[in-house]
């Protein structure tokens, strides 16, 4: 197994300032001591005054279909469409969160179309889910409670494989903010790991690590393609709509290196996930967010386009 990251002078800092570390040394990822450094170019935008900024507004498009939508993945083959990952909260969560126990705990997979017109629906075991791909006739979810890792599933609902997220323990290698599906690797914004992680679709390995360290938006969500480019959602650690800061982070695919930053504008909606489609950016706001009400975003349900302004 190679592990390839940006650099080895842009390995993320595992210190205080960020919140949360990688839970694994950099001697652990590269094989090596490293002293981690905080890369200059991931400083936020108040911090780094070169690296271009702009402004982006939320335009609801839909509703999605009954529950918490935390996903978003473009289908290019027959019938096409926008797949939406659902999301469930069970047991403290659902306390925490003030929703009813789920009869069943597995989640949807829902192929809508462009109006929002459901088209298919693929049952899957995967718990808390965060994040959505489809790749290779199937649909992979990425989920944040136990068992976690990432579900890859059939469109007849059969489990093709269910793997943990490289470079953890083998049995747990930490929760989901995000996946992607592009020419055969799979993206994944892994919360352990504190960025995103290309590995092979097939076999598993993983190439290439990404490290997000945007101090001013700490949180990290999903990955978007953009023609050599990846989109992460990011936001600060708000505790009501009402004062909400959600951004995006542009990076370069291979080099990792910060090209933009975005801000939405006040009482935008909240995005969870996010894809390119002919040229423009979707999310969804999936009407639950840690450290809010439930529901307090007043575009809770909502597929969005994301118009820069």
């Amino acid at each position: 197994m190679i592990l390839r990251s940006v650099t080895k002078r842009r390995f993320l800092a595992s210190g205080a300032g960020v919140g949360l570390g990688l839970g694994l040394g950099a001697k652990e990822v590269f094989g090596q001591g490293l002293q981690p450094q905080t890369p200059t170019y991931m400083r936020g935008p108040q911090q780094s005054p070169n690296i271009p900024h702009r402004m982006a507004k939320t335009t609801p498009l839909f509703k999605s279909p009954r529950g918490f939508p935390n996903a978003l993945a473009v289908m290019t083959d027959a019938p096409g469409g926008l797949w939406i990952g659902e999301q469930k909260l069970s047991g403290a969560q659902a306390i925490d969160f003030g929703v009813p126990e789920p009869k069943d705990l597995h989640e949807a997979a829902w192929l809508v179309d462009w109006s929002g017109k459901l088209l298919k629906t693929v049952m899957t075991p995967s718990r808390n889910t965060s994040g959505i791909a489809y790749g290779n006739g199937c649909v992979w979810m990425g989920a944040n409670e136990l068992p976690e890792g990432v579900f890859q599933v059939d469109m007849s609902g059969t489990l093709v494989n269910h793997r943990q997220i490289p470079l953890g323990p083998a049995h747990n290698g930490g929760g989901c903010y995000g996946l992607m599906y592009q020419d055969g690797k799979l993206w994944i914004s892994a919360h352990r790991l504190r960025g995103v992680l290309r590995v092979d679709a097939k076999t598993w390995e993983p190439e290439l690590l990404i490290p997000f360290d945007l101090p001013k938006t700490p949180r990290l969500h999903a990955a978007a393609w953009d023609n050599g480019t990846i989109w992460l959602v990011a936001g600060t650690d708000s505790q009501s709509w009402a004062d909400s800061q959600p951004g995006l982070a542009r990076f370069d695919a291979e080099s990792g290196e910060l090209l933009e930053t975005v801000s939405f504008l006040p009482r935008s909606a909240d995005p969870h996930g996010l894809i390119m489609y002919q040229g423009s950016l979707y999310s969804c706001d999936a009407g639950i967010h840690p450290g809010w009400v439930t529901y307090d975003s007043p575009m809770a349900g909502y597929i969005f386009r994301i118009d820069f302004v």
